[in-house]
């Protein structure tokens, strides 16, 4: 399970956690819910569209190593290295987004407190660094919905 603990509530950073050991930390940016990382040394960053419904994560030389679009919808898709990763909101009214294999819940993305900022990951099967990156769409998405609502 990968876990993110954001350690103070005036920047946009998270520490990342998988099975309980850091394995980097999230910084995001302000703008277009984009971002970067630095995951077993290679470097990638998380770039927003202008509307907030399509994000892409590159790597360090450039090339694209995933994708999300329709973020924000009902369902959503991740795309990365030939494989789909299927997202769907659990409630109309809660934050938890949950990964679809076969017509069926496998896994899920979910802020585990509505005190605390903190970010659970479940996603078996799917890559570390695309993990991260369901991450940084995810924290955007809410962060718009948040902003939208105030």
């Amino acid at each position: 399970m990968l876990t993110a603990r954001k350690p103070s509530v005036w920047r946009k950073r998270y520490d990342v956690a998988l099975d309980g050991q850091p394995v980097t930390t999230f910084d995001g940016t302000f703008w277009k819910g984009g971002g970067a990382f630095t995951l077993d040394g290679r470097q990638y960053q998380v770039r927003g569209s202008f509307w907030g419904n399509r994000s892409t994560m590159v790597d360090e030389m450039g090339g694209e190593v995933a994708a999300a679009d329709r973020v924000g919808r009902k369902r959503w898709t991740v795309t990365s290295a030939g494989q789909t990763y299927e997202f769907r909101r659990a409630s109309l009214w809660g934050n938890r987004q949950d990964l679809y294999s076969g017509g069926r819940p496998v896994g899920s993305v979910n802020r585990p407190s509505n005190w605390r900022s903190d970010v659970e990951l479940d996603l078996p099967g799917v890559p570390a660094p695309v993990q991260i990156f369901v991450l940084a769409v995810v924290v955007a998405m809410w962060d718009a919905q948040a902003a939208a609502a105030s």
